[in-house]
């Protein structure tokens, strides 16, 4: 069923958009709450008509996204995630993680609104796009960095394994050296 919006819609879209949708929603939640008409041509005139008022509401919405945008636009949100000992992340960062974050600098936003490339399982930097309205988007890094007492584990469990490993390294030239001298013995002796 074709409806067109009156008001936004989470996960739906915004003022004087036609989506289609069931017939169910439509009727039990879109048509009650006045947030949608049904798309068909009496009304289509009608909205044609009241287009100066949604025009208003469209413009009020477009200005809190662009302010929205201007708190967003270059700047870096940092998450701090556990990592397993090959660097990689224990599970992808989700776009629910980094709307927590933005709010936390008194932004607030939709999960679906956000875009980033592939999915973030490592630690770096990545770029962020939120779509906060039809043309107005707003770009902002994702710093995903290591818990502090984290890194310190790491650091000392690389040192040890280091460690280790120049033992090993260290034995195994001794028990070279140690068979070269007994084989130059034996040389010797014949």
């Amino acid at each position: 069923m074709k409806v067109i919006l009156t008001e936004k819609v989470k996960a739906l879209g915004t003022i004087g958009e036609i989506v289609n949708v069931s017939a169910g929603f439509a009727r039990n939640f879109l048509f009650p709450k006045k947030f949608a008409i049904l798309a068909d041509e009496k009304n289509s005139n009608v909205l044609k008509d009241k287009q100066k008022a949604l025009a208003k509401k469209i413009s009020a919405e477009k200005d809190a996204a662009l302010a929205v945008k201007k708190k967003l636009e270059g700047v870096t949100v940092e998450l701090i995630k556990k990592v397993g000992a090959n660097g990689r992340l224990f599970g992808a960062v989700t776009s629910q993680e980094i709307v927590k974050e933005v709010e936390k600098l008194g932004v607030s936003l939709e999960r679906r609104l956000l875009q980033f490339d592939g999915s973030i399982k490592s630690l770096g930097t990545y770029d962020v796009k939120a779509k906060l309205f039809n043309d107005v988007v707003a770009n902002f890094k994702l710093k995903v960095a290591i818990d502090a007492a984290m890194a310190e584990e790491l650091k000392k469990q690389q040192a040890e394994a280091q460690k280790r490993n120049a033992e090993k390294k260290a034995k195994a030239e001794a028990a070279k050296a140690a068979e070269a001298a007994a084989a130059a013995e034996a040389a010797n002796e014949e």
